[in-house]
């Protein structure tokens, strides 16, 4: 059995984490059997990763970066999420690999082609059915985190220009389900619009449509 690999992306203070909690829920509440994780995160190797990549009180190289994240989803795949999908659950995950592609490559100002090849050289990455970008302005991103008034990451104290290019990089994002949602629009209406795709995603899916 072949389970549903769902991926919420988009820039800081979009709203993902909020929208990835809700949708295990929703899906929970439905029957289903669900796994959430987060990039980085997830398993111990993973964890240490990511305390590393968005607490460091130093500068760390954008190939160093690049490589803890590399390595925390190396892991987190191999023990986590391609087991659950095997097993026919629903994985949930909080960013996955556009992020690296808007992050690191329009972000940080790495190559492309090369991280991509570095990206492919962990065997079995499985590649998400339904990646929810959400589309919020850097402004009203960070708007939204000063509300919730709780300490940045080193990524969201980059500067509005990194933030921007970080942010066009979604815009611009495409491929096999990617579906673009306008996070600016109230919570409601975000979670309805992913749900009308999970609904969709699911019943393409069922049909074994390739």
């Amino acid at each position: 059995m072949c389970g549903l690999f769902i991926v919420v992306e988009g820039p800081d203070g979009a709203g993902k984490s909020t929208l990835a909690r809700w949708l295990a829920t929703r899906l929970l509440s439905d029957g289903r059997r669900v796994v959430t994780v987060r990039e980085p995160g997830g398993t111990p190797v993973a964890e240490a990763a990511r305390k590393v990549a968005l607490r460091f009180p130093y500068a760390i190289a954008p190939a160093a970066e690049l490589f803890l994240m590399l390595a925390a989803r190396a892991d987190l795949v191999d023990r986590v999420i391609r087991p659950a999908l095997t097993a026919g659950r629903v994985v949930v995950a909080d960013r996955f690999d556009l992020s690296t592609m808007a992050y690191q490559v329009a972000g940080g100002g790495l190559p492309r082609d090369a991280v991509e090849a570095t990206d492919r050289a962990a065997p079995g990455e499985p590649a998400p059915h339904l990646p929810l970008v959400l589309d919020v302005p850097v402004a009203t991103g960070r708007e939204r985190q000063r509300h919730a008034r709780r300490v940045r990451d080193r990524f969201e104290r980059r500067d509005d220009a990194f933030h921007q290019r970080v942010l066009q990089a979604y815009r611009e994002a495409r491929g096999p389900g990617v579906v673009h949602i306008d996070a600016s629009q109230s919570k409601q209406a975000v979670q309805d619009a992913a749900w009308r795709e999970i609904i969709a995603s699911t019943a393409h899916t069922s049909r074994g449509a390739p």
